[in-house]
């Protein structure tokens, strides 16, 4: 069972770093629309921003029970 939640969290580490570049990302590119006058453009970047940003910590939060987890299931081994 302990060797199912080592993937498991791998992938979570992986799909928050994903979300957190992507929402890095939108940022820099709103950032610059906003810089330039394009106020459509960037309201569509902030949105992807918030999009990302909600994944990460949603990502984050999965991975944090995930390894909650696996530290009971090691702790009950014993």
């Amino acid at each position: 069972m302990m060797y199912f939640f080592i993937p498991v969290i791998l992938v979570l580490m992986a799909l928050t770093v994903y979300s957190l570049i992507r929402g890095i990302v939108a940022f820099l590119q709103s950032t610059q629309k906003d810089l330039e006058g394009d106020g459509a453009r960037a309201t569509e970047m902030q949105l992807l921003q918030n999009k990302m940003m909600f994944n990460r910590i949603k990502y984050q939060g999965l991975a944090i029970g995930a390894v909650v987890i696996l530290l009971m299931l090691t702790q009950g081994g014993r």
